[in-house]
């Protein structure tokens, strides 16, 4: 593969579950989701008065959410000064990665980068290590989002934020109005070798189970690789369409298998089912593969933390 993502190693994070940190029954039933990645909340499902408790709680919440071998992610505030005293409170071993709201442009994120590179520094933890998820917000950002994919390293993935953004147009947040800024964010993403996230439509839908499938169905085949979810029930759904299905998969060996043996016969490409399997076909099937091997050891990394779970509680 030739493409940047090639070139990164990104983790798997199909379902990342919105989880207020400062709700306890929440908290406490994290872990048992089920989602790739736990996205602790400190904005806007917490109240201005309750910042700095939320800020306190990280150290046994981060703890907790991670018992099912979930990766922690923490989504911080803005303006400034909030997100300097959040990014104080999240830089920890247990947190894997930094929601960045309302991301302005890419100087706004190599500052975060520099605030979180020194106190990783001054806590002992490798420089590097915790991820950025840019979160692309106003109208204003969203012109700059190629540079922000570009902006740093410590970067892992890229969301266009539907509500914020949106409102800061002054748009319904409805599939027609949104393909185009999604396919946009995609895009840039894709370029920066980065996990684009999210899906055509809004995270506040989740009432309607089928519509919801499929509409990341029709997300999934865009490109979008996962999401955020704001309820419990979308995780299952958000895992299994963000997942190659078990008759792609076969296929995808199959394409493999017969372009070894097009080759020992000196051929570069060949036909299936009357269709030309030529080298973007063969580079989609490698992607597959490649895909369904990290999920199934991210699985396997789940059942590991359910079973040593199960074997504490014995």
């Amino acid at each position: 593969m030739t493409q940047a993502s090639a070139h990164r190693d990104l983790p798997v994070w199909r379902t990342l579950l919105f989880v207020p940190i400062n709700v306890e029954r929440f908290v406490e039933g994290a872990h048992r989701r089920g989602a790739d990645a736990i996205h602790l909340d400190l904005e806007d499902s917490v109240p201005d008065a309750e910042k700095d408790n939320a800020r306190r709680l990280i150290e046994t919440a981060a703890i907790r959410v991670r018992r099912g071998g979930a990766d922690l992610v923490v989504r911080i505030n803005r303006p400034l000064d909030l997100a300097v005293r959040d990014i104080e409170a999240c830089v920890r071993p247990e947190v894997d990665a930094i929601s960045v709201t309302k991301v302005a442009s890419p100087s706004h994120l190599q500052l975060l980068d520099e605030l979180v590179s020194k106190l990783e520094q001054n806590r002992g933890l490798p420089v590097g290590r915790i991820r950025f998820i840019a979160m692309i917000e106003t109208a204003d950002a969203f012109f700059h989002v190629r540079k922000i994919a570009s902006a740093t390293p410590r970067l892992a993935a890229l969301n266009l934020g539907t509500e914020d953004f949106a409102m800061s147009i002054g748009m319904e947040p409805e599939p027609e109005a949104l393909l185009y800024p999604k396919q946009h964010t995609l895009f840039a993403a894709r370029a920066a070798g980065l996990i684009p996230l999210g899906f055509v439509g809004s995270v506040a839908e989740f009432g309607d189970p089928q519509k919801f499938r499929d509409m990341i169905h029709r997300s999934r085949r865009m490109g979008f690789e996962g999401a955020n979810c704001i309820h419990p029930g979308q995780v299952t759904i958000l895992n299994e369409e963000y997942s190659p299905r078990p008759e792609e998969v076969a296929a995808a060996h199959d394409l493999i298998t017969r372009n070894d043996a097009a080759k020992a016969e000196g051929r570069g490409s060949f036909a299936v089912d009357g269709k030309m399997v030529d080298v973007p076909v063969l580079l989609r099937a490698e992607r597959v593969l490649t895909r369904h091997a990290a999920i199934e050891q991210r699985n396997a990394r789940l059942c590991e933390f359910a079973t040593a779970g199960a074997g504490g509680a014995a």
